[in-house]
């Protein structure tokens, strides 16, 4: 009875740890990702992202990943999240983007939103 109580005690303290650690940003979406800023022509596939520039940090996020989770709408778009999260890859710099905000690829938007919904609140923490 004690090992399933400590079991089922460090179950909820590790949901609550990794629910603690996320971030709280807005994402939008961008459609052309070649070149990038990690990868220069070389594709990367769709699921990507491009961060801020203190997340992205002189190139240090390159190749991370991330979960990322529509929390919520901008723009007065009815319903703007999907169920679910996608995980992206950072593979560029986007320096236009502020504090904690993602750019995500139009697919990896599609998956998570309704792509017009433009921009979104999210959840996103590195996996």
């Amino acid at each position: 009875m004690k090992m399933n109580v400590v079991l089922l005690l460090g179950l909820v303290i590790t949901s609550l740890a990794s629910t603690a650690s996320a971030i709280a940003g807005t994402a939008t979406y961008y459609t052309v990702y070649v070149p990038s800023a990690c990868y220069g022509y070389e594709d990367q596939g769709t699921l990507i992202a491009a961060a801020n520039p203190s997340l992205y940090n002189n190139g240090a996020a390159c190749g991370r990943m991330y979960r990322v989770t529509c929390t919520g709408g901008t723009n007065n778009v009815p319903n703007p999240c999907r169920s679910g999260s996608v995980t992206v890859k950072i593979v560029d710099l986007c320096p236009g983007c502020g504090e904690n905000q993602l750019d995500l690829s139009q697919e990896a938007f599609s998956q998570i939103a309704n792509p017009d919904a433009g921009r979104i609140t999210i959840d996103y923490t590195q996996v």
